[in-house]
């Protein structure tokens, strides 16, 4: 077990030349004095009595943010007394900085080999091209099932020599137990893909690409490949003007259903300016109907036929595996967890951390307590900690700055360390943080994962300091002005990695 280092200071040597002698009698007073000057100084510590950067000072109150509203951790990861702390123990809501909770139990629950598994089976045999019955495919969970790799899974079914499927489809997504998902709870904005739901057979995190061709009349729009029972009205127009921005922000989209399909609706005006192709990420399907649509339309470009229809049912007793594909390990869905900030593959971890532990419970509430357990395990406290989705799309999350510095400490003495700290953007070189710091000697020195809601701005890492010390560093701000808390971010960046 892993014990988080004491914030306690030693007092300092004295030439004993240089002091009368201790005689019996002021001895108790001498260490009366000491315990006091030592309590006195761990309460200081404690309550953010330090002397602040002035670069971070400034930053705040530029922006107008009270220190009131921010939690502050600066700390060697050895565990020597911190260089600032501020309101450690105050639950905040971290946003998507909550991910670095999720991936330090992964780890230690799951190991850096941890694999998930998407299963094709039957029990029907393959005769003359057609395999005479259902074809069961098992979900494992697998965040990062793509359609390149469904097309793969395909291909090597009809290298076993099936052609037709003469029976239905049935999928099996019972691994994950979960409520039902509201992709429009959150901000009500349901087809943006990060409000996509874990689903025990997802695919491509639940969202289709679709690609837009600026033209002189309005944009081409194409989906490659198109999920079957999926359509585009594309009303795109162009209008005069040069500034194009993201172009997305001049577009709308709205599905509707119709005849057993849904109707994606493309509409906006798109400056003359807007010249480039660009891509537009959505989630217009439920995973079940992306996982059929994906399924039918590639199957088909196959050569593949299907008799019947697609249903949620088990595989049956007795079935035999026809094809099987394996996830990248673990520390590579981290990776693109944390470096992009993906809420769909942070819900797919933690529900899979429940499912191996509670199955049949609720995959997400299972998956909280699961990690809860793996942090006071490690010697990290928890005290406050409110965990939701795992990914920290949430108003309701919860984490202080003393349970981050904790778990920052103790990652960096694990056996998975490597697999954390690689999993996190680079300041200033890639990921979420690749515009943090660019043109400052804090670029590169950096690995830190940030967060951001409205009235939440967060960060938590890793930064080297130029005296070869690395700390591990906290900052989360509540305000209704932390939007514009990124200044204080950088600064708090740059004067860490001068230390």
């Amino acid at each position: 077990m892993l014990h988080r280092s004491k914030n306690i200071s030693r007092p300092q040597r004295h030439n004993r030349e240089q002091k009368p002698p201790v005689t019996s009698t002021s001895m108790p007073a001498l260490r009366t004095a000491l315990l006091v000057l030592a309590l006195s100084s761990t309460a200081a510590r404690a309550n953010g009595i330090e002397s602040w950067p002035a670069p971070l000072d400034a930053s705040l109150a530029r922006n107008g943010i009270p220190r009131s509203a921010a939690s502050v951790l600066i700390q060697d990861v050895e565990g020597a007394p911190a260089l600032l702390n501020h309101r450690i123990t105050t639950p905040m809501n971290p946003a998507s900085v909550m991910k670095l909770v999720t991936t330090f139990a992964a780890l230690d629950q799951l190991g850096p080999t941890f694999m998930w598994k998407t299963r094709f089976m039957a029990t029907a045999p393959i005769r003359d091209g057609t395999l005479k019955g259902d074809l069961s495919i098992i979900g494992g969970g697998d965040p990062r099932l793509s359609r390149e790799r469904l097309w793969l899974m395909l291909r090597e079914l009809r290298a076993r020599g099936v052609r037709r499927i003469e029976g239905d489809v049935l999928t099996d997504r019972s691994f994950f137990s979960l409520p039902a998902h509201d992709p429009g709870a959150f901000d009500q904005r349901p087809l943006r893909p990060y409000n996509a739901g874990a689903n025990a057979l997802n695919v491509d995190f639940g969202s289709v690409q679709l690609r837009l061709q600026p033209t002189p009349a309005g944009a081409d729009a194409t989906l490659d490949p198109q999920p079957v029972g999926l359509l585009v009205d594309n009303r795109i127009r162009r209008i005069a003007g040069n500034n194009c921005g993201d172009p997305v922000t001049h577009l709308t989209a709205s599905p509707r259903e119709g005849g057993g399909n849904t109707l994606l609706s493309l509409e906006g005006n798109l400056p003359l300016g807007c010249t480039a192709s660009f891509d537009w990420n959505l989630a217009p399907l439920p995973p079940e109907r992306l996982f059929e649509g994906l399924f039918r339309t590639l199957w088909s470009e196959l050569g593949g036929e299907i008799s019947g229809r697609f249903r949620d049912a088990p595989s049956p007793p007795g079935s035999q595996v026809l094809v099987e594909s394996s996830s990248p390990a673990l520390p590579e869905v981290l990776r693109d967890m944390n470096k992009w900030s993906n809420n769909v593959i942070a819900r797919h971890v933690l529900a899979t951390l429940g499912a191996l532990s509670e199955p049949g419970r609720d995959s997400a509430a299972a998956g909280a307590r699961v990690v809860e357990r793996s942090l006071k395990a490690s010697g990290i406290s928890t005290e406050g900690l409110v965990i939701e989705n795992g990914a920290g799309l949430s108003r309701n999350e919860r984490v202080t700055a003393l349970s981050l510095g904790d778990l920052l400490r103790a990652a960096w003495r694990s056996r998975t360390m490597p697999e954390l700290v690689s999993s996190l953007p680079i300041a200033g070189r890639d990921g979420t943080a690749r515009r943090r710091v660019a043109n400052s000697p804090a670029a590169g020195a950096a690995h830190i994962k940030t967060g951001t809601l409205d009235g939440v701005r967060s960060m938590a890492g890793y930064v080297l300091g130029a005296s070869g010390r690395r700390y591990a560093v906290v900052l989360m701000i509540n305000h209704p002005n932390a939007g514009a808390a990124r200044e204080v971010q950088d600064a708090l960046l740059e004067w860490t990695a001068g230390q």
